[in-house]
């Protein structure tokens, strides 16, 4: 929940939820321990010969990463669907990602993330005594509220 107290109120991880539809449909996402995005941009510059600067970031989609810490083979099997839809015919599908952040006035904000291109960074380490950790990252063409 987002804190509020007499100071103001912000937001913390636990006030964020992601889902992912993948190509067959939503992808069970189990022990989400983190998210992270950043938008991406392409700087552009005009040096005027007044002597004045005009300057633009224009937008070029958005990266970022998932963290979790393995609870079903829903990650490997994705993955490994793509893959193989790859390898026997060529096929490559995108997906589309939600990101729902609870707000403090007690709303809710929801950020599509379209046309979203996923790679495996990390399938995990097994070792025993501890959790299997995976790192999924993405880019995506645009994030829009919805």
């Amino acid at each position: 929940m987002a804190i509020v107290n007499t100071q103001g109120s912000f937001n913390t991880g636990r006030d964020c939820t992601i889902v992912l539809i993948g190509p067959n449909g939503q992808v069970q996402l189990d022990n989400v321990t983190g998210f992270n995005a950043q938008q991406l941009t392409t700087p552009v510059k005009v040096d005027r010969l007044d002597g004045v600067q005009l300057d633009a970031e224009l937008p070029k989609g958005w990266s970022g990463s998932l963290d979790v810490d393995r609870g079903s083979n829903s990650l490997d099997v994705l993955f490994a669907n793509a893959e193989q839809a790859w390898i026997n015919g060529g096929s490559y599908q995108l997906s589309t990602m939600y990101q729902y952040v609870a707000e403090a006035d007690g709303s809710t904000t929801t950020f599509a993330y379209d046309n979203v291109a996923l790679k495996l960074a990390d399938a995990g380490n097994y070792a025993p005594d501890a959790v299997v950790k995976q790192k999924m990252t993405f880019t995506a063409n645009r994030r829009r509220v919805v």
